[in-house]
């Protein structure tokens, strides 16, 4: 599939389907309803477009993963990550902060910093410097 690149970042073909493992050396941002058959490596910031589906694991600085997207293997960020309403995740690891939506399923959680949840979540263990819940 194609992907285009406009300085340090990088801009998948919406609808796009990737065999194997994927390397990008800046940012990537990703439409919805793009799909990964294997791992994905982002040195810079990755925007997982709504109802993306991942197979394998995530390694990236920093991660916005789009609403009902998902994701099986582990997400580990460097910095922050934002996981948007509905999201599948089988666990994060952040530097960071880490922010839960509404509806999330995630396995464990691990932040060295603050784990924010705004409404209901699914989750195994949350652990981090704070955990914080807003909402109902």
């Amino acid at each position: 599939m194609r992907i285009y690149k406009k300085n340090t970042t990088y801009l998948a073909e919406p609808g796009s389907f990737f065999e194997g493992n994927v390397q990008i050396h800046g940012n990537f941002i990703v439409p919805q309803r793009t799909h990964f058959w294997g791992r994905l490596v982002v040195n810079g910031t990755l925007e997982l477009g709504p109802e993306s589906s991942i197979e394998g694991d995530v390694i990236c600085k920093s991660a916005i993963i789009g609403r009902e997207s998902q994701i099986k293997g582990p997400l580990r960020v460097d910095e922050n990550a934002t996981i948007c309403d509905r999201a599948h995740l089988h666990s994060i690891e952040a530097g960071g902060d880490i922010i839960l939506r509404p509806g999330v399923t995630v396995g464990d959680v691990r932040s060295d910093s603050t784990v924010l949840i705004f409404g209901k979540i699914n989750s195994g263990t949350l652990v981090g410097r704070n955990v914080k819940i807003l909402g109902d």
